[in-house]
């Protein structure tokens, strides 16, 4: 079990709004953080970032100078930040801003107004995803599973593979869709298959149901990551044997979990 609390975080807020930074660093302080800087923009944030490194940024969406997707996105493609945590605070809903930001790999997205148990839920989530606990047990060696990840966002695998990587799952192959997910598995033996839903040529639900249905190896474990919440889309997929459902953005921990119980 990691040593780190969540009282230990460097956090950097990034909201325009007055009210809304003692809004919300009134809540951080009341769960024991006082590590906080604050940005009111993405250049003030980015220069920030590149100096001291925090352990976690917190953004609203809409920004003076980019929105906080854009952000995030310069963050992914900056070597020095690409591992920062972010965790995004907004009443936007709307699909054309927050999927990508669910790709990237977002720690946590809550709404305005958000409640304290939500907040302190995201943070435990940072924590678990810096300093998470290995997948070790005396009869799992997290190094001998071998792993097939299947998504079509290149920033969503690099994220998902930094989690599982911090796991000491380090025997992973990649695949864009399902198609190219049927080439490995036709010359590679998995131990474990985690796919996203939406992908182009071959969907996550069609590549579960190939696997299940066509391929060698039909009782591997299968995890569907998915920003998907259309009820009866998710209930096809559990039709077809996907052995566990997880959201965009996850929970390291719920995923370590997820995969410590299906090894032991």
């Amino acid at each position: 079990m990691s040593d780190l609390i969540i009282d230990d975080l460097y956090i950097l807020l990034v909201e325009p709004s007055l009210t809304q930074r003692k809004y919300i660093s009134n809540y951080l302080t009341e769960l024991g953080i006082t590590s906080v800087d604050f940005a009111e923009n993405a250049a003030d944030a980015f220069e920030a970032m590149v100096q001291v490194t925090p352990d976690l940024v917190i953004s609203a969406m809409h920004l003076p100078d980019m929105t906080g997707t854009d952000l995030l996105l310069k963050m992914r493609e900056t070597e020095e930040l690409v591992s920062i945590p972010y965790m995004l605070i907004s009443s936007e809903t709307h699909y054309r801003y927050l999927e990508p930001i669910r790709q990237a790999g977002v720690i946590a997205i809550l709404p305005k107004p958000f409640e304290l148990d939500q907040l302190c839920a995201a943070l435990h989530s940072t924590v678990n995803y810096i300093s998470p606990e290995a997948l070790n047990d005396e009869e799992v060696n997290p190094e001998d599973i071998v792993v097939l990840l299947a998504d079509d966002s290149k920033l969503a695998r690099k994220h998902i593979s930094r989690v599982l990587r911090n796991m000491g799952l380090v025997n992973i192959m990649e695949a864009e869709n399902g198609l190219e997910g049927i080439e490995l598995m036709d010359n590679h033996v998995f131990d474990l298959i985690v796919t996203d839903y939406n992908m182009p040529e071959m969907d996550g639900k069609e590549f579960s149901q190939y696997i299940r249905e066509q391929s060698d190896q039909p009782d591997v474990p299968i995890i569907m990551v998915t920003s998907v919440s259309d009820s009866s889309r998710l209930a096809m997929v559990e039709n077809v044997g996907v052995s566990a459902i997880c959201d965009k953005p996850f929970d390291a921990a719920e995923v370590r979990n997820l995969i410590f119980n299906m090894f032991t």
